[in-house]
């Protein structure tokens, strides 16, 4: 299940003096965790490490980041009560000696016995939260690690609170109670823990046994989600001709949202009320969908630095719309060959992602490499400036990563798609104990397709020139369709939130009404025309009124009441459908029905 070597790739100097194999043999390290008093959100921690070559002066670091989450989020800032004894039961010196490092002084000691508490109540899927429901947590944002022995083994005791029960990805050890063991750091920081009286549902899938455990209640139903969940872990299986796990696990949180992917484990969170109806639960397998495919697509074909991994520094690429952009983008595709959705429900989910991007001042400011590059940050800070200076690579890597499919589609008369992009990298790179490249993802594209994609790749990926969509849809018999509804529809151009009767401004789009005459982020609308501003009254008001018209504009800009005569303008905010081309060919009709399983 976790017998893996992780990867070669670059790295720091930091990282690369992490990994350095030393001479002598590697220590033993385990730890205890427990949860006594849930009720104050502190997870008790006792770290043991036992070494023959153990340093005058040990140092024990805290992670800095969780991998699948790219932004430094300092968890050394959690922990309090950090204390250290030798063997003998004597306290050992200790001190801080930078943000995640505690330096100490083992006095001759061959083993040291390190506790701590990490304050632990945000629910997030890459952070820790300990309350009288659950314990939920990352190893990464909990667990610090021996400087220089990130490739050591290490076991995992949970005292679990009242009769609460342990899930996790880690393999048990046996004879011992709700123990765990991991081959390296990579794989103890790779597997989420959850303990709580959870509900659980064992199946199958793709030949291997899957387990769903889920705290809190909801209007799920955990056989059917079972059931689902099989359907699509089976059509990745027909990708990759393989499910390289031997058993995987769902964690399932019903509060919060989203989902991170791990080896053999996935942590998720959902709504409680979120399943239905039917369109809720087909996002929620969306999700499910996502995770689960990215148990291939970077847990195992990893993109040049994403594992090994270094813990306390970022850990740049320009190949998360791959990692991100193209597991979104097989959500879709899982669902749809599972039989789940409908190609025009596949289809619409596109379109509203093409209507968004295109909508999007920053697609002429950022290309997706550099989206990617740039996630440390800017992705997890988005700001009200946004809008005009980024795009996701998430959304813009699913819309490019499905042109990318569709080109080679065309190109190869049908012989080949992204699926076949996919297997290569998964038995050339990860088989083979590589990560990939940009240029090695752009060979696997062209290898595929039959022919130079460089064009392709250096306006859509590298660079920030508009998709010509059309013609490469034209390939399988679509075209996408644009209409203007609001044209003649007055518009501020702002985009607005109401919150506790305050009507105030979120965001301004370039080339708005609202950017050209100077409205703010923040601004707060009180009155338009010297009636009382809501979102409602708005939008009635205005459609009395026509673009080129003026309104007075009284709002509170820090503080300060004043008016601004304002012009209003045109809605020129374009709405996207796909629909068929005019008598489509009959290898279009094939083309489509070979992509998407339906008829044009």
């Amino acid at each position: 299940m976790y017998q893996e070597t992780p990867a070669k790739s670059g790295k720091t100097e930091s990282a690369s003096e992490e990994r350095t194999a030393a001479n002598a043999a590697a220590p033993e390290i385990s730890y205890v965790v427990s949860m006594s008093k849930p009720w104050t959100h502190l997870l008790e921690v006792e770290m043991r490490l036992k070494w023959d070559q153990m340093p005058a002066q040990a140092e024990l670091k805290m992670p800095v980041w969780t991998p699948g989450s790219y932004l430094v989020r300092e968890y050394a800032r959690h922990v309090e009560d950090f204390a250290v004894k030798g063997a003998d039961g004597r306290d050992l010196g200790w001190r801080k000696i930078n943000k995640n490092t505690w330096q100490v002084d083992s006095k001759g000691q061959r083993e040291i016995v390190a506790t701590y508490r990490v304050y632990s109540n945000e629910l997030t899927v890459r952070t820790n939260e300990l309350n009288d429901e659950h314990a939920f947590w990352n190893n990464g944002a909990l667990l610090m690690f021996p400087k220089g022995q990130l490739t050591s083994p290490s076991t995992v005791r949970v005292v679990p609170y009242g009769n609460w029960k342990v899930a996790t990805g880690l393999p048990a050890v046996a004879g011992q109670a709700n123990t765990f063991r991991a081959a390296n750091y990579d794989i103890l920081y790779d597997a989420p823990f959850e303990v709580s009286d959870y509900k659980e549902i064992k199946f199958m899938a793709g030949g291997k046994p899957h387990r769903y455990v889920v705290t809190g209640e909801g209007n799920y139903d955990l056989q059917q989600m079972a059931t689902d969940t099989a359907k699509i872990v089976d059509e990745g299986v027909k990708i990759f001709g393989e499910l390289p796990i031997d058993d995987y696990l769902l964690i399932l949180n019903l509060r919060g949202g989203g989902g991170l992917e791990h080896l053999n484990s996935t942590a998720l969170q959902w709504n409680r009320f979120g399943f239905k109806p039917a369109a809720n639960y087909k996002r929620f397998l969306g999700l499910v969908a996502h995770e689960y495919f990215h148990l291939w697509n970077v847990k195992r074909i990893r993109p040049d630095v994403l594992g090994p991994f270094d813990y306390e520094n970022e850990n740049y690429t320009r190949l998360l719309w791959v990692a991100e952009g193209a597991t979104s983008y097989y959500e879709g595709i899982l669902l749809r060959r599972a039989g789940l959705i409908t190609d025009k429900e596949f289809l619409e989910g596109k379109a509203s992602m093409i209507e968004q991007l295109q909508n999007r001042p920053g697609r002429f400011e950022t290309s997706l490499e550099e989206s990617s590059l740039d996630a440390w940050i800017k992705y997890y800070r988005q700001d009200q400036n946004a809008i005009n200076n980024q795009v996701s690579y998430y959304d813009k890597g699913e819309i490019v990563s499905m042109m990318l499919d569709i080109a080679i589609r065309t190109a190869s008369n049908g012989s080949k798609s992204m699926d076949d992009v996919m297997r290569y990298l998964y038995d050339e790179f990860y088989k083979k104990n590589r990560n990939y490249t940009p240029e090695d993802f752009q060979k696997a594209a062209e290898m595929a397709a039959g022919r130079s994609l460089d064009d392709f790749f250096s306006k859509y990926v590298r660079g920030r020139e508009e998709i010509d969509y059309n013609s490469i849809l034209e390939g399988i018999g679509l075209t996408l369709t644009t209409t203007r509804p609001n044209e003649r529809r007055a518009y501020i151009g702002a985009d607005m939130a109401e919150s506790d009767g305050r009507l105030t401004i979120r965001a301004v789009p370039q080339g708005s009404p609202a950017y050209e005459q100077g409205l703010n982020f923040n601004d707060q609308i009180i009155a338009i025309d010297g009636y009382r501003a809501s979102q409602n009254f708005l939008n009635t008001y205005l459609g009395e009124k026509k673009p080129g018209d003026k309104v007075r504009l009284t709002i509170f800009r820090f503080d300060q009441l004043r008016d601004i005569t304002f012009t209003l303008g045109s809605n020129t905010r374009t709405d996207h459908a796909f629909a068929p081309v005019k008598q489509p060919t009959a290898k279009q009709k094939e083309l489509y029905r070979q992509y998407l399983g339906g008829d044009l």
